[in-house]
């Protein structure tokens, strides 16, 4: 048997290597493991907002960051039908820059600087295939390293922060509380010579049931995604075919009095088409007898709301603010489960439903369109709708300022 540790954390991207240096910092003695090695990629989109920028500045690596060629956006537009929500995002706790940064270098960086700390052990490419039990409780976990060899760990706690396939999620039969399927396809290609629309920003067209979205990442290259119904079954069998020319075509003919087309022209694919088609909108429960799971584990939302990293890196820090506060203390798995259950539904369920209602795919209605057209009118309901983005305000604070809209009309 292994040594033992405090808490074992399985997958080392960006919730399990966040989850490590808070841990670290507080004290505990970690392993990270991952099935990977680093640096590499993952499905992504990669894309974070100022908030998330200034827990990496606090978490120590944001210079690291900045340092790989990227774009900093601070605008963001939204295209629905023929009604424009344009603005900057909010700033929240000083910072104004979002980013696209690749999985590569963000989850890379975090895990190098996951190493540094004293007290995190790293194995990469390490296969979890079970874990050990004592009665009910989970103490540990069992796997294969690079070298084929069996190996095993013991911990008071293990952590899932392996993604929506979560092996540790499996293992543990974590309950499903919420399950929503989604009702598109997902298609995305990296692309030079891709112009900004006037300067950089992410943008956002949602035209009846297709929507592009288009953000700067790395090396000037272009994020360009397509999204689009299950129910067009042609798309999706051009798709397998030849997968450039059939994204090209669908935001080239599917977004008029867009630029989209006449921009996409002259740029150039640099990698294959990656996608998806369909996913679940999810929710479980987080933690039980010796075992916790974290990130995309625990729950994930349509990818169009741009959370995923966000939540990730947050999630970490309030499992690990929760594990600090009950450190030395016995076993006491109820009270920090329900602790949180509840911490994770208050900072995330409003936008995970958010995400839900992305996932239908459904027409812009006429009172939804008639909403849009309020808010591109009046630049604080602008700046509350780009708010709920970045955390710097809840939902609610938007519905209080339409109403306020809407009073001041009548």
């Amino acid at each position: 048997m292994n040594k033992t540790y405090e808490v074992i954390i399985t997958g080392a991207r960006c919730a399990g290597s966040a989850l490590a240096i808070n841990l670290a910092k507080a004290g505990l003695h970690v392993l990270l493991v991952d099935r990977s090695t680093f640096p590499s990629d993952t499905l992504s989109t990669h894309t974070f907002f100022n908030n998330t920028v200034a827990l990496l500045r606090e978490m120590g690596v944001i210079d690291k960051l900045l340092a790989t060629n990227v774009q900093p956006v601070r605008d963001i537009k939204f295209q629905f039908e023929d009604t424009v929500i344009e603005g900057p995002m909010p700033k929240v706790d000083g910072e104004e820059n979002c980013y696209c940064i690749r999985r590569t270098h963000l989850d890379y960086i975090l895990l190098e600087h996951a190493k540094a700390q004293k007290n995190v052990t790293v194995i990469e490419g390490f296969r979890v295939t079970d874990v050990i039990c004592d009665d009910e409780t989970i103490i540990g976990v069992k796997g294969v390293d690079s070298h084929n060899k069996k190996q095993e760990f013991l911990a008071r706690l293990v952590v899932g922060a392996d993604g929506r396939s979560s092996t540790i999620r499996k293992l543990v039969k974590s309950e499903r509380k919420i399950s929503i399927p989604a009702s598109v396809g997902i298609y995305f290609g990296y692309f030079s010579g891709f112009l900004h629309d006037n300067v950089p920003k992410f943008e956002v067209y949602k035209i009846k049931d297709n929507t592009a979205i288009l953000f700067p990442t790395n090396d000037s290259l272009y994020v360009i995604v397509g999204i689009f119904s299950l129910d067009n079954k042609a798309l999706i069998e051009g798709l397998k075919s030849n997968p450039e020319s059939c994204l090209r075509k669908l935001l080239t003919n599917h977004f008029p009095n867009t630029t989209i087309g006449a921009r996409l022209q002259n740029a150039e694919l640099v990698e294959p088409i990656r996608g998806i088609l369909g996913y679940d909108n999810y929710w479980y429960e987080g933690m039980g007898k010796g075992w916790a799971l974290v990130g995309d584990a625990v729950c994930f939302k349509d990818p169009g709301m741009a959370q995923g990293i966000h939540d990730a890196i947050y999630g970490a820090r309030i499992l690990s603010n929760i594990l600090s506060a009950y450190k030395g203390q016995s076993n006491p798995w109820k009270q920090m489960s329900e602790e949180y259950q509840k911490a994770i539904e208050a900072e995330f369920m409003a936008r995970f439903h958010m995400g839900c209602q992305l996932s239908k795919n459904e027409p812009i209605s006429e009172q939804q369109d008639a909403v849009n057209k309020l808010v591109s009118s009046h630049p604080l309901a602008i700046e509350k709708l780009l708010g709920i983005y970045n955390y710097a305000n809840e939902p609610a604070a938007l519905e209080e300022e339409l109403a306020r809209i809407m009073r001041s009309i009548s």
